[in-house]
Protein backbone atom coordinates (compact mmCIF):
# COMPACT_ATOMS: atom_id res chain seq x y z
CA UNK A 1 0.00 0.00 0.00
CA UNK A 2 1.23 3.60 -0.28
CA UNK A 3 0.10 6.21 2.30
CA UNK A 4 -1.70 9.36 0.99
CA UNK A 5 1.07 11.71 2.83
CA UNK A 6 3.73 9.82 0.49
CA UNK A 7 1.64 10.07 -2.36
CA UNK A 8 1.15 13.55 -2.20
CA UNK A 9 5.11 14.44 -1.55
CA UNK A 10 5.62 12.53 -5.14
CA UNK A 11 5.71 13.71 -8.39
CA UNK A 12 4.66 12.09 -11.60
CA UNK A 13 8.60 11.23 -12.82
CA UNK A 14 9.06 9.50 -9.03
CA UNK A 15 5.76 7.48 -9.28
CA UNK A 16 6.35 6.26 -12.72
CA UNK A 17 9.91 5.25 -11.68
CA UNK A 18 8.62 3.34 -8.78
CA UNK A 19 5.76 1.56 -10.52
CA UNK A 20 8.43 0.65 -13.30
CA UNK A 21 10.83 -0.76 -10.67
CA UNK A 22 8.26 -2.35 -8.65
CA UNK A 23 8.86 -0.64 -5.25
CA UNK A 24 4.91 0.08 -5.75
CA UNK A 25 1.76 -1.03 -7.72
CA UNK A 26 -0.06 1.05 -10.04
CA UNK A 27 -2.88 -0.28 -8.09
CA UNK A 28 -1.61 1.11 -4.40
CA UNK A 29 -0.84 4.12 -6.11
CA UNK A 30 -4.32 4.97 -7.89
CA UNK A 31 -5.69 4.20 -4.01
CA UNK A 32 -3.89 6.50 -2.74
CA UNK A 33 -5.02 9.33 -5.38
CA UNK A 34 -8.45 8.23 -5.11
CA UNK A 35 -8.19 8.36 -0.92
CA UNK A 36 -6.96 11.99 -1.68
CA UNK A 37 -10.07 12.76 -3.56
CA UNK A 38 -12.16 11.55 -0.80
CA UNK A 39 -10.34 14.53 1.28
CA UNK A 40 -9.90 17.03 -0.84
CA UNK A 41 -13.08 16.52 -3.35
CA UNK A 42 -15.69 18.22 -1.01
CA UNK A 43 -14.39 21.49 -0.75
CA UNK A 44 -12.60 22.14 -3.84
CA UNK A 45 -15.48 20.73 -6.31
CA UNK A 46 -12.28 19.46 -9.09
CA UNK A 47 -14.28 17.04 -10.69
CA UNK A 48 -17.28 16.92 -13.03
CA UNK A 49 -17.22 13.49 -13.74
CA UNK A 50 -14.78 10.68 -11.36
CA UNK A 51 -14.04 7.50 -12.79
CA UNK A 52 -12.68 5.37 -9.88
CA UNK A 53 -13.64 1.92 -11.27
CA UNK A 54 -11.60 2.98 -15.04
CA UNK A 55 -8.72 4.31 -12.65
CA UNK A 56 -8.78 0.73 -10.80
CA UNK A 57 -8.98 -1.24 -13.89
CA UNK A 58 -6.35 0.58 -15.62
CA UNK A 59 -4.03 0.37 -12.39
CA UNK A 60 -4.40 -3.04 -12.26
CA UNK A 61 -3.78 -3.67 -16.34
CA UNK A 62 -0.32 -1.59 -15.72
CA UNK A 63 0.68 -4.07 -12.98
CA UNK A 64 -0.55 -7.19 -15.48
CA UNK A 65 2.18 -5.92 -17.58
CA UNK A 66 5.02 -5.18 -15.40
CA UNK A 67 4.24 -8.75 -13.87
CA UNK A 68 4.02 -10.12 -17.55
CA UNK A 69 7.61 -8.63 -17.97
CA UNK A 70 6.40 -5.97 -20.40
CA UNK A 71 7.09 -2.23 -21.01
CA UNK A 72 4.33 -0.23 -19.06
CA UNK A 73 4.75 2.86 -20.18
CA UNK A 74 6.58 6.37 -19.37
CA UNK A 75 4.32 7.28 -17.59
CA UNK A 76 3.10 3.91 -15.25
CA UNK A 77 0.98 4.35 -12.76
CA UNK A 78 0.61 8.19 -12.92
CA UNK A 79 -2.86 9.79 -11.98
CA UNK A 80 -3.50 12.11 -14.31
CA UNK A 81 -7.04 14.13 -14.63
CA UNK A 82 -8.40 15.31 -18.02
CA UNK A 83 -10.37 18.72 -18.26
CA UNK A 84 -13.76 18.32 -19.55
CA UNK A 85 -13.44 20.27 -22.73
CA UNK A 86 -11.47 17.01 -23.68
CA UNK A 87 -12.61 13.71 -25.69
CA UNK A 88 -12.92 10.17 -23.05
CA UNK A 89 -13.96 7.57 -25.08
CA UNK A 90 -16.99 5.92 -22.95
CA UNK A 91 -16.57 8.50 -20.19
CA UNK A 92 -18.76 11.35 -20.16
CA UNK A 93 -17.85 14.39 -21.31
CA UNK A 94 -20.04 17.45 -20.69
CA UNK A 95 -17.87 20.59 -21.84
CA UNK A 96 -19.12 22.42 -19.16
CA UNK A 97 -22.76 22.71 -21.00
CA UNK A 98 -26.39 21.25 -20.18
CA UNK A 99 -26.28 20.36 -23.83
CA UNK A 100 -24.03 17.63 -23.45
CA UNK A 101 -24.78 16.90 -20.17
CA UNK A 102 -25.47 13.20 -20.71
CA UNK A 103 -22.68 12.90 -23.28
CA UNK A 104 -20.49 9.86 -23.81
CA UNK A 105 -17.80 9.86 -26.79
CA UNK A 106 -17.38 7.05 -29.13
CA UNK A 107 -13.82 8.14 -29.36
CA UNK A 108 -10.93 9.74 -26.98
CA UNK A 109 -9.25 12.65 -27.81
CA UNK A 110 -5.41 12.10 -29.79
CA UNK A 111 -4.22 13.37 -26.04
CA UNK A 112 -6.18 10.79 -23.98
CA UNK A 113 -5.53 7.95 -26.49
CA UNK A 114 -1.31 8.33 -25.70
CA UNK A 115 -1.60 9.60 -22.24
CA UNK A 116 -3.52 5.29 -21.64
CA UNK A 117 -1.16 4.24 -23.81
CA UNK A 118 1.95 5.34 -21.47
CA UNK A 119 0.37 3.78 -18.75
CA UNK A 120 -1.33 6.65 -17.25
CA UNK A 121 -4.07 6.21 -14.96
CA UNK A 122 -7.31 8.39 -15.80
CA UNK A 123 -8.70 9.54 -12.67
CA UNK A 124 -11.54 11.43 -13.85
CA UNK A 125 -12.41 14.53 -15.77
CA UNK A 126 -12.00 18.19 -14.30
CA UNK A 127 -14.59 20.53 -14.51
CA UNK A 128 -14.29 23.99 -16.56
CA UNK A 129 -16.45 26.54 -17.65
CA UNK A 130 -18.81 26.35 -20.96
CA UNK A 131 -17.12 25.21 -23.47
CA UNK A 132 -14.14 27.44 -22.04
CA UNK A 133 -15.97 30.35 -22.16
CA UNK A 134 -14.43 32.40 -19.00
CA UNK A 135 -11.21 31.80 -17.45
CA UNK A 136 -12.77 30.64 -14.33
CA UNK A 137 -14.47 27.48 -13.21
CA UNK A 138 -18.44 27.91 -13.49
CA UNK A 139 -21.26 26.54 -15.29
CA UNK A 140 -24.43 25.27 -15.02
CA UNK A 141 -24.25 21.91 -14.63
CA UNK A 142 -21.47 21.15 -11.38
CA UNK A 143 -20.24 23.31 -8.15
CA UNK A 144 -18.10 26.13 -9.03
CA UNK A 145 -14.87 24.95 -8.38
CA UNK A 146 -12.61 26.55 -5.56
CA UNK A 147 -8.58 27.54 -5.34
CA UNK A 148 -7.32 24.66 -2.78
CA UNK A 149 -4.94 27.64 -1.27
CA UNK A 150 -7.79 30.10 -0.18
CA UNK A 151 -10.93 28.22 -0.60
CA UNK A 152 -12.71 31.18 -0.78
CA UNK A 153 -11.33 32.51 -4.53
CA UNK A 154 -11.47 30.98 -8.11
CA UNK A 155 -8.20 28.74 -9.40
CA UNK A 156 -8.78 30.53 -12.71
CA UNK A 157 -9.77 29.06 -15.73
CA UNK A 158 -10.78 27.24 -18.03
CA UNK A 159 -8.87 24.40 -17.05
CA UNK A 160 -9.97 25.12 -13.26
CA UNK A 161 -10.47 21.51 -12.62
CA UNK A 162 -7.39 20.55 -13.66
CA UNK A 163 -5.44 23.00 -12.00
CA UNK A 164 -7.31 22.37 -8.73
CA UNK A 165 -6.73 19.14 -8.78
CA UNK A 166 -2.99 19.18 -9.03
CA UNK A 167 -2.61 21.66 -6.76
CA UNK A 168 -4.89 19.91 -4.26
CA UNK A 169 -2.16 17.10 -4.69
CA UNK A 170 -4.39 14.58 -6.00
CA UNK A 171 -2.57 13.95 -8.96
CA UNK A 172 0.51 15.21 -9.95
CA UNK A 173 -0.29 15.64 -13.96
CA UNK A 174 -3.48 17.24 -15.29
CA UNK A 175 -4.59 17.92 -19.44
CA UNK A 176 -5.09 21.39 -19.54
CA UNK A 177 -6.28 23.06 -22.71
CA UNK A 178 -5.61 26.80 -23.72
CA UNK A 179 -7.67 28.88 -26.51
CA UNK A 180 -6.15 32.34 -24.68
CA UNK A 181 -4.67 31.54 -21.10
CA UNK A 182 -6.49 28.56 -19.97
CA UNK A 183 -3.43 26.59 -18.94
CA UNK A 184 -1.33 29.41 -18.00
CA UNK A 185 -3.98 31.19 -15.95
CA UNK A 186 -5.08 28.79 -13.60
CA UNK A 187 -1.20 27.36 -13.61
CA UNK A 188 -0.61 31.08 -11.77
CA UNK A 189 -3.65 31.46 -9.74
CA UNK A 190 -2.60 27.99 -8.10
CA UNK A 191 1.72 28.48 -7.95
CA UNK A 192 1.51 25.48 -10.95
CA UNK A 193 3.63 25.12 -13.83
CA UNK A 194 1.25 25.51 -16.83
CA UNK A 195 2.98 24.97 -20.56
CA UNK A 196 1.34 25.64 -24.19
CA UNK A 197 3.49 24.72 -26.50
CA UNK A 198 3.74 26.37 -30.18
CA UNK A 199 0.47 25.65 -32.19
CA UNK A 200 0.44 22.05 -33.77
CA UNK A 201 2.90 20.27 -30.87
CA UNK A 202 0.07 18.21 -29.44
CA UNK A 203 -2.79 17.34 -32.07
CA UNK A 204 -6.10 18.11 -31.61
CA UNK A 205 -9.23 15.76 -32.29
CA UNK A 206 -12.16 15.08 -31.78
CA UNK A 207 -12.24 18.11 -29.89
CA UNK A 208 -12.12 21.48 -32.10
CA UNK A 209 -12.35 19.92 -35.37
CA UNK A 210 -15.29 17.28 -35.10
CA UNK A 211 -17.99 19.30 -37.01
CA UNK A 212 -20.81 17.09 -35.22
CA UNK A 213 -20.51 18.41 -31.70
CA UNK A 214 -21.13 21.89 -31.96
CA UNK A 215 -19.65 23.91 -28.94
CA UNK A 216 -17.08 21.55 -28.43
CA UNK A 217 -15.95 21.82 -32.05
CA UNK A 218 -15.00 25.89 -31.93
CA UNK A 219 -11.52 27.39 -31.19
CA UNK A 220 -9.39 25.58 -33.82
CA UNK A 221 -7.33 27.94 -34.80
CA UNK A 222 -6.37 29.10 -31.54
CA UNK A 223 -7.06 26.22 -29.21
CA UNK A 224 -3.76 24.61 -27.34
CA UNK A 225 -3.80 21.18 -25.61
CA UNK A 226 -0.76 20.85 -22.83
CA UNK A 227 0.26 19.79 -19.54
CA UNK A 228 -0.56 21.37 -15.18
CA UNK A 229 2.40 19.93 -13.49
CA UNK A 230 3.89 21.01 -10.51
CA UNK A 231 6.93 20.74 -12.09
CA UNK A 232 8.94 21.35 -15.32
CA UNK A 233 10.29 18.19 -15.87
CA UNK A 234 6.82 16.39 -15.53
CA UNK A 235 5.97 18.72 -17.88
CA UNK A 236 8.58 17.64 -19.99
CA UNK A 237 8.00 14.24 -19.33
CA UNK A 238 4.60 14.62 -20.50
CA UNK A 239 5.10 16.73 -23.41
CA UNK A 240 7.51 13.39 -24.20
CA UNK A 241 4.27 11.66 -24.21
CA UNK A 242 1.66 14.06 -26.17
CA UNK A 243 3.59 15.47 -28.77
CA UNK A 244 4.01 14.29 -32.63
CA UNK A 245 1.82 15.09 -35.13
CA UNK A 246 -1.24 13.03 -36.36
CA UNK A 247 -3.47 12.80 -39.82
CA UNK A 248 -6.71 14.00 -38.26
CA UNK A 249 -5.22 17.15 -37.27
CA UNK A 250 -4.63 19.52 -40.03
CA UNK A 251 -2.24 22.03 -37.77
CA UNK A 252 -0.18 18.94 -36.21
CA UNK A 253 3.91 19.44 -37.19
CA UNK A 254 6.53 16.91 -36.80
CA UNK A 255 8.09 15.65 -33.55
CA UNK A 256 11.19 17.02 -33.76
CA UNK A 257 11.84 18.41 -29.92
CA UNK A 258 13.83 15.77 -27.33
CA UNK A 259 11.45 16.91 -24.53
CA UNK A 260 13.19 15.41 -22.05
CA UNK A 261 16.30 16.48 -23.37
CA UNK A 262 15.87 20.39 -22.56
CA UNK A 263 16.35 19.42 -19.50
CA UNK A 264 20.03 18.24 -19.47
CA UNK A 265 20.63 21.71 -21.33
CA UNK A 266 22.29 24.44 -19.96
CA UNK A 267 20.66 27.78 -20.16
CA UNK A 268 22.79 29.70 -22.77
CA UNK A 269 24.77 32.71 -21.60
CA UNK A 270 23.96 36.35 -22.22
CA UNK A 271 20.00 35.72 -23.15
CA UNK A 272 18.57 38.49 -25.30
CA UNK A 273 15.31 38.92 -22.64
CA UNK A 274 12.82 41.74 -23.28
CA UNK A 275 10.51 42.37 -20.40
CA UNK A 276 6.79 43.95 -20.63
CA UNK A 277 5.52 44.43 -17.62
CA UNK A 278 2.21 45.97 -18.95
CA UNK A 279 -0.16 45.21 -21.67
CA UNK A 280 -0.45 48.69 -22.46
CA UNK A 281 -2.48 50.47 -20.84
CA UNK A 282 -4.22 47.95 -18.99
CA UNK A 283 -4.28 48.19 -15.19
CA UNK A 284 -2.39 45.79 -13.33
CA UNK A 285 -2.18 44.85 -9.18
CA UNK A 286 0.69 46.87 -8.24
CA UNK A 287 1.48 43.98 -5.46
CA UNK A 288 1.56 41.69 -8.42
CA UNK A 289 3.40 43.42 -10.60
CA UNK A 290 5.66 44.01 -8.00
CA UNK A 291 6.83 40.57 -7.14
CA UNK A 292 7.18 40.02 -10.98
CA UNK A 293 9.68 42.98 -11.38
CA UNK A 294 11.50 41.96 -8.72
CA UNK A 295 12.04 37.79 -10.16
CA UNK A 296 12.64 39.35 -13.68
CA UNK A 297 15.57 41.50 -12.19
CA UNK A 298 16.90 39.03 -9.98
CA UNK A 299 16.71 36.32 -12.73
CA UNK A 300 18.50 38.81 -15.03
CA UNK A 301 21.22 39.20 -12.63
CA UNK A 302 21.73 35.49 -12.16
CA UNK A 303 21.99 34.87 -15.55
CA UNK A 304 23.35 37.65 -17.08
CA UNK A 305 20.66 38.73 -19.41
CA UNK A 306 20.41 41.58 -21.91
CA UNK A 307 17.52 42.81 -20.77
CA UNK A 308 14.78 45.29 -22.06
CA UNK A 309 12.15 46.59 -21.10
CA UNK A 310 9.66 47.73 -23.57
CA UNK A 311 5.89 47.54 -24.37
CA UNK A 312 4.09 44.95 -26.61
CA UNK A 313 3.59 46.23 -30.34
CA UNK A 314 1.48 48.96 -31.10
CA UNK A 315 -1.27 46.41 -32.55
CA UNK A 316 -4.60 46.57 -30.46
CA UNK A 317 -4.90 42.66 -30.79
CA UNK A 318 -6.97 42.48 -28.05
CA UNK A 319 -9.63 43.79 -30.70
CA UNK A 320 -9.22 40.92 -32.50
CA UNK A 321 -10.01 38.29 -30.02
CA UNK A 322 -13.74 37.77 -29.81
CA UNK A 323 -13.98 37.71 -33.47
CA UNK A 324 -11.68 35.13 -33.99
CA UNK A 325 -13.43 33.31 -31.63
CA UNK A 326 -17.06 33.74 -32.93
CA UNK A 327 -15.40 33.13 -36.55
CA UNK A 328 -14.47 29.46 -34.67
CA UNK A 329 -17.41 28.55 -33.51
CA UNK A 330 -20.32 26.95 -34.90
CA UNK A 331 -22.83 29.86 -34.40
CA UNK A 332 -25.35 28.04 -36.65
CA UNK A 333 -25.13 24.84 -34.84
CA UNK A 334 -25.40 26.09 -31.51
CA UNK A 335 -28.69 27.66 -32.25
CA UNK A 336 -29.91 24.25 -33.80
CA UNK A 337 -28.61 22.23 -30.55
CA UNK A 338 -30.13 24.73 -28.08
CA UNK A 339 -33.20 25.14 -29.58
CA UNK A 340 -33.06 20.68 -30.21
CA UNK A 341 -32.07 20.30 -26.38
CA UNK A 342 -34.62 23.47 -24.87
CA UNK A 343 -32.09 23.96 -21.75
CA UNK A 344 -30.18 26.87 -20.39
CA UNK A 345 -26.50 28.10 -21.64
CA UNK A 346 -24.63 30.21 -19.58
CA UNK A 347 -24.41 33.75 -20.13
CA UNK A 348 -21.19 34.00 -22.15
CA UNK A 349 -22.23 31.65 -24.57
CA UNK A 350 -25.23 33.90 -24.94
CA UNK A 351 -23.45 36.66 -25.63
CA UNK A 352 -20.91 34.99 -27.86
CA UNK A 353 -24.66 34.11 -30.17
CA UNK A 354 -26.25 37.37 -29.56
CA UNK A 355 -23.41 38.96 -31.29
CA UNK A 356 -23.91 40.26 -35.19
CA UNK A 357 -20.88 40.35 -36.14
CA UNK A 358 -20.62 42.03 -40.02
CA UNK A 359 -17.93 40.05 -42.23
CA UNK A 360 -15.65 43.48 -41.91
CA UNK A 361 -15.07 42.56 -38.42
CA UNK A 362 -13.91 39.23 -39.00
CA UNK A 363 -11.71 39.80 -41.82
CA UNK A 364 -10.35 42.98 -39.83
CA UNK A 365 -9.71 40.56 -36.79
CA UNK A 366 -8.09 38.26 -39.08
CA UNK A 367 -5.88 41.21 -40.55
CA UNK A 368 -4.54 42.60 -37.26
CA UNK A 369 -3.82 38.98 -36.30
CA UNK A 370 -1.39 38.76 -39.07
CA UNK A 371 -0.22 42.22 -38.14
CA UNK A 372 0.35 40.87 -34.74
CA UNK A 373 1.98 37.54 -35.94
CA UNK A 374 4.39 39.68 -38.01
CA UNK A 375 5.70 42.20 -35.44
CA UNK A 376 6.27 39.42 -32.93
CA UNK A 377 8.51 37.89 -35.80
CA UNK A 378 10.24 40.87 -36.27
CA UNK A 379 10.79 40.81 -32.51
CA UNK A 380 11.85 37.91 -31.79
CA UNK A 381 14.92 37.74 -34.63
CA UNK A 382 16.76 39.73 -31.98
CA UNK A 383 15.06 38.72 -28.81
CA UNK A 384 15.26 35.04 -27.21
CA UNK A 385 12.83 35.37 -24.61
CA UNK A 386 9.84 37.41 -23.85
CA UNK A 387 8.73 37.71 -20.44
CA UNK A 388 5.48 38.54 -18.91
CA UNK A 389 3.09 38.93 -15.90
CA UNK A 390 0.92 35.68 -16.67
CA UNK A 391 -2.05 37.56 -14.77
CA UNK A 392 -1.77 41.08 -13.95
CA UNK A 393 -4.58 40.10 -9.87
CA UNK A 394 -4.64 37.97 -7.65
CA UNK A 395 -7.59 35.31 -7.53
CA UNK A 396 -10.67 36.62 -7.58
CA UNK A 397 -14.07 35.32 -5.60
CA UNK A 398 -14.98 31.66 -7.03
CA UNK A 399 -17.86 32.32 -8.13
CA UNK A 400 -17.27 35.05 -10.39
CA UNK A 401 -16.33 35.73 -13.63
CA UNK A 402 -13.78 38.30 -12.91
CA UNK A 403 -12.81 41.46 -10.92
CA UNK A 404 -14.85 44.68 -11.12
CA UNK A 405 -12.26 46.92 -10.77
CA UNK A 406 -7.78 46.28 -10.50
CA UNK A 407 -6.01 48.58 -8.08
CA UNK A 408 -9.23 51.76 -8.14
CA UNK A 409 -9.74 51.18 -12.48
CA UNK A 410 -12.73 49.79 -13.13
CA UNK A 411 -12.39 46.49 -16.12
CA UNK A 412 -14.47 44.97 -18.38
CA UNK A 413 -14.67 41.11 -18.21
CA UNK A 414 -11.96 40.07 -20.30
CA UNK A 415 -9.87 43.24 -19.53
CA UNK A 416 -7.80 41.48 -16.54
CA UNK A 417 -6.22 38.68 -18.37
CA UNK A 418 -4.54 40.47 -21.25
CA UNK A 419 -1.05 38.65 -21.40
CA UNK A 420 -2.02 35.19 -22.44
CA UNK A 421 -4.58 35.94 -25.28
CA UNK A 422 -1.88 36.77 -27.74
CA UNK A 423 0.29 34.00 -27.82
CA UNK A 424 -2.75 32.12 -28.60
CA UNK A 425 -3.47 33.95 -31.79
CA UNK A 426 0.61 33.60 -32.66
CA UNK A 427 0.99 30.20 -31.63
CA UNK A 428 4.22 30.77 -30.09
CA UNK A 429 5.27 28.47 -27.57
CA UNK A 430 4.85 30.35 -23.70
CA UNK A 431 4.60 28.93 -20.02
CA UNK A 432 3.56 30.41 -17.08
CA UNK A 433 6.33 30.06 -13.31
CA UNK A 434 5.59 30.88 -9.86
CA UNK A 435 7.52 33.75 -9.23
CA UNK A 436 6.69 34.88 -5.89
CA UNK A 437 3.49 35.57 -3.93
CA UNK A 438 1.43 38.19 -2.77
CA UNK A 439 -0.54 37.93 0.75
CA UNK A 440 -0.13 34.00 0.90
CA UNK A 441 -1.36 33.59 -2.99
CA UNK A 442 0.92 32.88 -5.89
CA UNK A 443 2.17 35.31 -8.66
CA UNK A 444 3.09 34.08 -11.94
CA UNK A 445 5.89 34.82 -14.41
CA UNK A 446 5.16 34.04 -18.17
CA UNK A 447 7.82 32.80 -20.21
CA UNK A 448 7.17 33.29 -24.20
CA UNK A 449 9.47 31.85 -26.95
CA UNK A 450 10.05 32.68 -30.86
CA UNK A 451 8.03 30.45 -33.29
CA UNK A 452 8.57 26.82 -32.30
CA UNK A 453 10.85 27.56 -29.71
CA UNK A 454 9.70 25.56 -27.12
CA UNK A 455 13.12 24.13 -26.17
CA UNK A 456 14.21 27.15 -25.62
CA UNK A 457 10.94 28.22 -23.04
CA UNK A 458 11.72 24.54 -21.38
CA UNK A 459 15.13 25.03 -20.98
CA UNK A 460 14.47 28.39 -19.31
CA UNK A 461 11.42 27.27 -17.17
CA UNK A 462 14.12 24.52 -15.81
CA UNK A 463 17.12 27.20 -14.75
CA UNK A 464 13.78 29.70 -13.75
CA UNK A 465 12.28 27.19 -11.56
CA UNK A 466 15.47 25.77 -9.71
CA UNK A 467 16.36 29.43 -9.19
CA UNK A 468 13.42 30.88 -8.01
CA UNK A 469 11.75 27.53 -6.32
CA UNK A 470 8.98 26.06 -6.72
CA UNK A 471 4.99 26.85 -6.49
CA UNK A 472 1.98 25.42 -4.22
Amino acid sequence: MMDTATYISLDATEIAARVRSGAVTARAVTEAALARVAETEPQIHAFATLDAAGARAAADAVDAAIAAGTSPGPLAGVPVVIKDLVMTKGLRTTFGSKLYEDFIPEDDDICVARLRAAGAIILGKSNASEFGFGANGCNLLFAQTRNPLDLSRTPGGSSAGSAAAVAARICPLAIGSDGGGSIRIPAAFCGLFGFKASMGRVPVWPGCRDERYPGASGWESIEHIGPITRTVADAALMMSVLAGPDPHDRLSIPADTDWLGTLAVPLPQRLRVAWWPRWHDQPIDPRVLAQQEAAVQRLAAHFGFDLVTEAPPDVDVGRAFPAIIAMDTDLTGLRALIAEKGVPVGDALRGVLAQNLPLEAVTDAITLRKAFTNRMARRMADCDLILTPTVGILPFAYDETGPADIDGTPVGPEAWSPFTSPFNLTGQPAASLPCGAVDGLPVGLQIVGPHLGDAAVLTASLAFERFLGGGA
